[in-house]
């Protein structure tokens, strides 16, 4: 379940990790203008964010703001509970999108921080990290908390949800750490990410049901509780994160054993959720961990499982007439099925994904994107006022409470980068010039 951003907290693609079985090569075509300004654009927006939040500091671990305004009209008032803080979802693919625009320096300064916050937590260190955490240059040993001074009641003001720990931001974590890797190995960047995915393994894993991980852990530190709903978004990134640490472990001649059980865990959960009669896949279970929920529908639910294409997804593909059909509003698409307006975010993953499984997205798609650039270079998380997702932000909620507004959002211009530049989060990899992987008809 994509509670990763919550409002009351908070080119080409790649080919895959693990070759499609019986995939074919085609030719892809040359991105064109408007996919190339985006390219462009975004990674400026993204390098803009950094010095923005580094202030002084040139160097050294670094968090992004995950929403920032400029007061243009057409923005909501500010949410108070969002000022400072920044996300760990869209932190790690900050990072990834840094890389995708070639900036490595900038993407290591957001790594560097999520190592030091793994090994140094404020009073839980289990190999976690948090939800957010304060933006800016971490200076000290234990990055700080996410929170505000109220002088009129004379009180620290935090957010449960801010200082929790969900699966899918855990599992993030851990591919920024990957992406790195890769691009430079560094001992720090692997082992932290499997402590990473240890702590899912220990803490999240639930074989009631479809055995799986579920949501995570909420709350305060005293009294955090176990989500027990369990998430095909959240399975689908520990499966990815678990399979590339097992190959970079193998590869350095250590053992993987655990991450290549874990791995296929998470795979079998997602492939559970695919419904073959509907053509789409299921959101998760329920609260109970086991009861599927078949009423909903999310977009990155439907989208990332084919963009992550893991060995045995080719069925997978026609789930993007089912995103067609249900999340389809206008020229872009919407979190939840039959969609109140569009999420920035998720158009942008669309687009990412329809350029690695059919060579190109549509140039209405691309305009669309390139339009909800705001004046500080990030791009609005909707061009509506809000969009609402059906979800519930925690389990302390009363209702859907889970909406997006018309803020400037790190997550959405990192996400618009990497389907611009046709970077792909899951492998880190781009597709080779002139090739898109493709399933047999």
């Amino acid at each position: 379940m994509p509670i990763r951003l919550s409002l009351a907290t908070g080119a080409r693609c790649a080919a895959a990790s693990i070759a499609l079985v019986g995939a074919a090569v085609v030719a892809a075509p040359s991105p064109g203008a408007t996919q190339q300004a985006l390219a462009r654009d975004s990674c400026d927006g993204l390098r803009r964010a950094v010095a923005h939040d580094q202030g002084g500091a040139a160097s050294g671990p670094l968090f992004l703001t995950s929403y920032r305004t400029t007061g243009a009209p057409g923005e909501p008032p500010f949410e108070p509970a969002l000022a400072g803080a920044a996300f760990t979802y869209d932190n790690a693919l900050a990072g990834i999108a840094l890389l995708a625009c070639g900036d490595r320096a900038a993407a290591r300064r957001i790594g560097d921080a999520v190592v030091r916050a793994v090994a140094h937590d404020q009073s839980m260190p289990d190999g976690r990290v948090r939800n957010a955490y304060r933006a800016g240059p971490v200076t000290e040993e234990k990055p700080a908390l996410p929170g505000r001074w109220d002088a009129g009641r004379k009180q620290w003001i935090a957010d449960a949800y801010q200082v929790s720990t969900a699966t899918g931001n855990v599992a993030w974590a851990a591919l920024l750490l990957l992406n790195l890797h890769q691009a430079e190995p560094t001992p720090a960047y692997l082992a932290t990410a499997r402590r990473l995915l240890a702590w899912t393994e220990q803490n999240t894993r639930a074989k009631n049901g479809p055995d799986g991980y579920n949501g995570g852990r909420h709350g305060w530190d005293n009294a955090q509780r176990a989500q027990t709903w369990k998430s095909t978004e959240h399975n689908l990134d520990i499966a990815m994160a678990a399979a590339w640490a097992a190959r970079a472990a193998r590869a350095e001649g250590q053992p993987d054993a655990a991450e290549q059980r874990q791995a296929r865990t998470a795979l079998d959960f997602v492939r559970r959720m695919w419904n073959p009669s509907e053509q789409r896949f299921h959101i998760g279970t329920k609260e109970d961990g086991a009861t599927v929920s078949t009423e909903g529908s999310g977009l990155d639910a439907q989208l990332w499982p084919v963009l992550a294409a893991p060995e045995g997804s080719c069925a997978w593909v026609r789930s993007l007439d089912w995103v067609e059909k249900h999340h389809r509003s206008g020229a872009g698409y919407g979190f939840s099925r039959e969609p109140d307006g569009i999420w920035t975010e998720g158009s942008a993953q669309a687009a990412a994904t329809l350029v690695a499984r059919k060579g190109t997205a549509p140039e209405a798609l691309w305009q669309l994107l390139a339009a909800q650039r705001a004046g500080n270079g990030l791009y609005y998380a909707t061009p509506g006022a809000r969009i609402s997702t059906g979800l519930a932000i925690g389990p302390d909620s009363t209702g859907a409470d889970f909406f997006y507004y018309r803020w400037p959002h790190l997550g959405a211009t990192a996400w618009i980068a990497l389907a611009a530049t046709g970077f792909n989060p899951f492998t880190g990899k781009t597709l080779a010039s002139g090739a898109v992987p493709s399933c047999p008809a």
